[in-house]
């Protein structure tokens, strides 16, 4: 590691979600203020949806500030540099002074109907007492109706409303067995947000944010002037961290790091981008980091695995067991959204990939504008190994020690002992119970089996390819380590033997690619007896020693 200064130790927000405090408190800050006259050109009815952790609780905050006028907050910013010129552009005073309603969701859990209830009623209290407003009626829409035209009538001015993680309460109570509670919620809510409609007369100017869409939620069935900026490509970096705000932000920390690490600066961005990059939101918008992750990374000196861990939803997890979801497909960006499907998602506990999308666990990795196709992918490793780690005792049911079975599956793998990594994978098929693999509720097929070996593959953190396109066909699976290059074709016993597998691999050239690369190829060829449910026969051969080995 080479650096020109000796690194220095900065405040880094991690946590911090107040713009006031952090600005106060000498706190790094990314400068997202240039967003903000963006968002009033065009009549600041905004709705943003992002994952959690991504950035949006604290820019609620900036505008919160913003909005209160606090100027001295802003001296450096570019919003304080600008905001006299933009105002005068824009024809508006600048720095006024609004009233400003700010309701964050996120801060409780909502186990049961009086915790929302109770919330809300806790909110309109404090604002009722801040401008003076003595309520008359009793219900939470009613109440706040009856608020903003008052605030309207006794300021003189317009209000702002900043709503944080407005669903919250709908994702808490997703699961089936909170069917009821969330039917609740949801009539609560399109009453109590209805009223942003009705009282628009009284509104400047509104933001709300939120992981997911829920279409009978009338923020979207009824309040149809919000305008959606979440696929738009100008906002697209409104959250998050991208390339150029790493380097432009974070060198003291990346020089901590590089310390730490023994490494040089670039080696440090590149381990970054691949565990904390490439989250995108637009067709054409940015990569984006994820700042949670990179805060954390900073802050404790060590690139590892945060976001997943600070609160993934068990029913996601849940879902992909009871629907036996093809994981592959999610790892190897192979799954597909139209445009309609992309602009119009609604999260509901039935449908997985919009949950997934706007949940942070998968993004878009290309836009087809010909087919009007969005195709979905994991963003970085962060995610992809944290969801394979977490999904993975689930898929296979295996008990124990995880990092311990790993452990020995990289140690096989590694040392080229093919037998034993089989033999311990025909095992754990052998403990998956008959009830999970019934034909009522799982076709048994090459693809399940193909599955099973890609999530153990990619659980041992190596570079693993499934259904790999090549000029003459389609590679099962590829896995590649230090000194040996694996190629594996599954097939159903009733369709061909291991022989057949490796036969096919052979006369489909699917390794010419890698004989120039210095390293073992061995091929693998893998049947699976649908009637017995587990692994009937393996062969393998080595390209390099033409060795050859059948295992039943």
């Amino acid at each position: 590691m080479t650096t020109s200064r000796q690194p220095k130790a900065r405040n880094l927000p991690l946590g911090l979600q107040t713009f006031e405090n952090l600005r106060k408190e000498a706190f790094l800050y990314v400068d997202k203020t240039h967003f903000i006259p963006r968002l009033l050109k065009d009549g600041g009815r905004i709705f943003l949806s992002r994952p959690r952790r991504f950035g949006k609780s604290l820019f609620l905050s900036t505008l919160k500030a913003y909005f209160e006028g606090q100027k001295e907050l802003f001296e450096g910013l570019y919003i304080g540099k600008h905001e006299a010129d933009l105002a005068a552009v824009q024809n508006r005073i600048a720095w006024a002074k609004y009233p400003v309603l700010h309701l964050d969701l996120n801060a409780m859990d909502y186990a049961s109907s009086e915790k929302l209830l109770s919330i809300l009623g806790a909110h309109l209290t404090l604002w009722e007492k801040e401008f003076g407003v003595a309520a008359e009626v009793s219900d939470m829409a009613g109440r706040f109706r009856f608020l903003l035209q008052n605030i309207y009538e006794i300021t003189q001015q317009r209000v702002v409303i900043l709503i944080d993680e407005y669903d919250k309460p709908l994702l808490e109570t997703l699961e089936p067995q909170n069917a009821e509670l969330n039917e609740q919620y949801r009539r609560l809510l399109k009453a109590f947000y209805g009223v942003l409609k009705t009282c628009d007369a009284y509104i400047y100017f509104v933001f709300v944010t939120g992981v997911t869409k829920f279409g009978k939620v009338s923020i979207f069935s009824d309040l149809n002037n919000l305008r959606d900026i979440s696929l738009e490509e100008d906002f697209s970096d409104i959250c998050g961290v991208t390339e150029d705000e790493l380097r432009a932000n974070f060198l003291s920390e990346i020089d901590l790091l590089c310390e730490k690490k023994s490494l040089d600066r670039e080696t440090v961005f590149y381990k970054l981008k691949k565990q904390y990059d490439g989250y995108c939101f637009a067709p054409d918008g940015q990569q984006m980091y994820n700042p949670f992750s990179l805060l954390n990374a900073f802050v404790k000196r060590n690139i590892g695995d945060y976001w997943f861990y600070s609160g993934t939803p068990t029913f996601l997890i849940n879902y992909l067991k009871s629907e036996h979801f093809f994981i592959p497909d999610l790892d190897n960006d192979n799954v597909l959204l139209s445009v309609t499907a992309m602009e119009n998602m609604r999260a509901d506990s039935s449908q997985l990939v919009p949950i997934l999308y706007q949940s942070g666990y998968l993004t878009i990795k290309e836009y087809d504008e010909r087919k009007r196709l969005y195709r979905l992918g994991f963003p970085n490793d962060e995610v992809r190994y944290a969801f394979l780690e977490v999904l993975y005792p689930s898929y296979v049911n295996l008990e124990g020690n995880i990092n311990s079975e790993i452990a020995d599956f990289n140690d096989e793998i590694e040392e080229g002992r093919v037998d034993d990594f089989m033999r311990r994978l025909q095992a754990i098929i052998a403990a998956i119970p008959y009830s999970t693999l019934s034909k009522d509720n799982l076709k048994w097929r090459e693809e399940y089996y193909q599955g099973i070996v890609a999530v153990i593959f990619q659980m041992l953190g190596r570079l693993v390819q499934t259904e790999v396109q090549c000029a003459t066909g389609r590679v099962d699976a590829i896995l590649h380590t230090e000194q040996i290059i694996y190629i594996f074709e599954f097939k159903l016993w009733s369709k061909g033997t291991p022989r057949d597998a490796l036969e096919q691999i052979k006369r489909q050239g699917y390794a010419d690619r890698f004989l120039s690369s210095h390293k073992q190829i061995v091929l693998v060829g893998v049947s699976f007896d649908a009637r017995r449910r587990n692994l009937r026969a393996w062969e393998t051969e080595s390209l390099a020693t033409n060795e050859r080995r059948t295992c039943n």
